[in-house]
């Protein structure tokens, strides 16, 4: 057992993010996403959702600072301006996390398939609402 740590990052998990370098992408996506035919490397936290997810994993993982945007969200086609509870929720745990306000940019359903399939790893949460899908990228401390 870990003080200070979130049980929702497992020891793999924890590895995992430890390996990931400046640069690199991480995807935290929901039940519904492809994510095995998307990435070597998934872990699943069935029970965890959206929120609880970014605010376990964001508690460690930087967010870069030289490149924007540094964060995408899945939107439906056509529809990149939708209003997504889950990416309210998203953006507020990123901002808190980060101590800043963070540009997060969409992208339709398709871009952002083509952008996880190039994540270092996917983590896949038991959220229920769709397009609660959203593509870090890892900063330096």
């Amino acid at each position: 057992m870990l003080k200070g740590i979130s049980p929702l990052l497992t020891p793999e998990l924890l590895h995992t993010l430890a390996s990931m370098g400046h640069g690199d992408k991480l995807a935290i996506v929901d039940q519904n996403y492809p994510s095995a035919s998307s990435a070597a490397l998934v872990h699943h936290l069935a029970g965890a959702d959206t929120w609880s997810t970014a605010r376990a994993i964001l508690s460690v993982f930087p967010i870069d600072t030289f490149d924007e945007p540094a964060v995408w969200s899945i939107t439906p086609a056509g529809r990149p301006d939708a209003v997504i509870e889950s990416h309210g929720e998203f953006q507020t745990e990123l901002d808190r996390a980060e101590g800043r306000r963070v540009t997060v940019q969409p992208l339709e359903r398709l871009d952002f398939y083509a952008l996880a399939r190039t994540c270092f790893a996917i983590v896949q949460t038991g959220e229920p609402r769709g397009f609660s899908c959203f593509v870090l990228t890892k900063g330096v401390l």
